[in-house]
């Protein structure tokens, strides 16, 4: 029954944060209400919530499943944010994987399953 998630990060400043996540990212804006908004990219959407407290998105993040990872990679390499610690490696669980820091220091991470290649 269930069909998707959506995350929903913490955003620190509306104005900012559309601008890196269209600009950086690549997503499309859609809305901002009152500083909640709300941006899609291929068939996910993420959702940003405004705070103040900068310690909440220095403590959160999310995963985020793709194909192609090796190429999301190049052009997020490109944009330079790619995390210090997370450059695209296999991880001993089957997936291809990288993180990324967003404008408020949400970490997102982007990983292809290949635990069925051979």
């Amino acid at each position: 029954m269930l069909k998707t998630a959506t995350p929903i990060l913490a955003s620190l400043n509306a104005e900012e944060t559309i601008k890196f996540y269209t600009e950086k990212f690549g997503f499309t804006f859609h809305n901002n209400w009152d500083g909640y908004l709300i941006f899609s990219k291929d068939d996910i959407s993420i959702h940003l919530w405004p705070t103040d407290d900068e310690s909440i998105p220095k403590n959160t993040g999310c995963y985020i499943y793709v194909t192609a990872v090796d190429e999301l990679y190049a052009e997020y390499t490109n944009q330079g944010i790619i995390h210090p610690n997370g450059k695209l490696k296999n991880m001993p669980w089957g997936m291809r994987q990288f993180s990324t820091l967003d404008n408020n220091g949400n970490i997102i991470h982007f990983g292809e399953d290949i635990s069925k290649n051979p």
